[in-house]
């Protein structure tokens, strides 16, 4: 941390600031300049915090210069990570495409739903189990047997599964299942989830909350990281805004600040983000044009159907769409469509 002295500031001003420092076992370093005084800090971010630091007399500003997240932080990381999930990477010169039902609701829509996200160029196959809803008289999901059909498609096709997992009891359960555990934007600061869901030894995609800032999510991504999993992405979906056009506003620019400030890959959510399905294509542009490694969206067979987010669902017509701008946008930016398990990039 750094302290800026006030220009009218004493040196007694100096020393009490410095013998504080001192008391709570740091280092200060001051250093004069023709105007201003500005102290540096060495020591445990956490207990200058607690000092007041910036109502003591003769401050005019404490500056913050290391990052609160110091395992997802770029500080330690020269390169960006890549996370595989069972084989499928996600990150470096990859650009991945998850695509599935937002919700399992039988058999035979989830195979249907997951031939189309092949057809998509999708390489992971989302679709929730378990469905944390707005409202307690939606849908909530099929739970365990919404895992089991997840199980018998990824036997059918080889997509690896990406799915919810929202209470920290039942991680183990959805780990048993899932080739990665999704965490909602309405769990991203459920610390015990967060834990829990770092234990597990499975990827982990970590959504934005809706109200969270960057620095928040960040933390959320700490919290998985301290249990020693590292196999984290993050995921841009949106966030509350008083704009009512979309479902939510899609922050395109944290992509590049969330990649600039960690190392851990970044994807986007245009269907969560927008709500409707004509503004899907369109966000999935920008998202593969500024540089993210991934999206994530939805598909379904039926969608005038479906028990939970048809209107954002893509259809038929749709997906030979997404996997050319998948694939011609991240070709532009040096990267390549990733592959589904099974396929070559020649094939792609």
């Amino acid at each position: 941390m750094v302290i800026v002295m006030a220009p009218d500031a004493t040196p007694d001003n100096i020393d009490a600031l410095v013998e504080l420092v001192s008391s709570a076992g740091g280092e200060a370093y001051v250093t004069r300049g023709v105007s201003r005084t500005i102290i540096g800090l060495v020591g445990e971010v956490d207990r200058f915090q607690d000092l007041g630091l910036a109502a003591k007399p003769g401050v005019a500003e404490v500056l913050r210069i290391s990052a609160p997240y110091k395992l997802v932080s770029r500080e330690n990381h020269d390169r960006r990570s890549v996370v595989s999930v069972r084989g499928v990477p996600i990150g470096g010169d990859h650009m991945t495409v998850i695509a599935g039902p937002c919700a399992v609701e039988t058999p035979e829509q989830t195979l249907e739903a997951a031939r189309m996200a092949q057809a998509a160029g999708a390489s992971l196959l989302r679709g929730g189990a378990y469905k944390p809803r707005t409202s307690p008289y939606a849908f909530q999901g099929l739970g365990e047997e919404g895992l089991k059909i997840l199980s018998d498609v990824r036997d059918e096709t080889g997509l690896p599964i990406v799915t919810e997992v929202v209470d920290a009891n039942d991680v183990d359960l959805v780990a048993s299942h899932a080739d990665m555990l999704q965490i909602g934007t309405r769990n991203m600061q459920n610390f015990a989830l967060l834990q829990a869901a770092g234990d597990a030894g499975k990827p982990v995609l970590l959504k934005r909350g809706m109200n969270a800032t960057i620095e928040e999510w960040l933390m959320a991504a700490e919290y998985v990281a301290q249990r020693g999993n590292l196999d984290i992405v993050l995921c841009e979906r949106g966030i509350r805004t008083f704009e009512k056009a979309t479902r939510n506003t899609l922050d395109i620019s944290a992509v590049p600040v969330a990649q600039n400030l960690s190392h851990l890959p970044v994807i986007v959510d245009p269907s969560h983000s927008g709500g409707k399905r004509e503004l899907v294509l369109p966000l999935s542009r920008a998202a593969v044009a500024i540089g993210a490694d991934g999206v994530i969206v939805d598909v379904h067979p039926h969608p005038e159907t479906a028990l939970c987010d048809g209107p954002q669902a893509l259809l038929e017509g749709d997906l030979a769409e997404l996997r050319d701008l998948a694939g011609t946008l991240a070709a532009l930016g040096g990267r390549t469509l990733t592959p589904a398990p099974g396929q070559e990039l020649a094939g792609l």
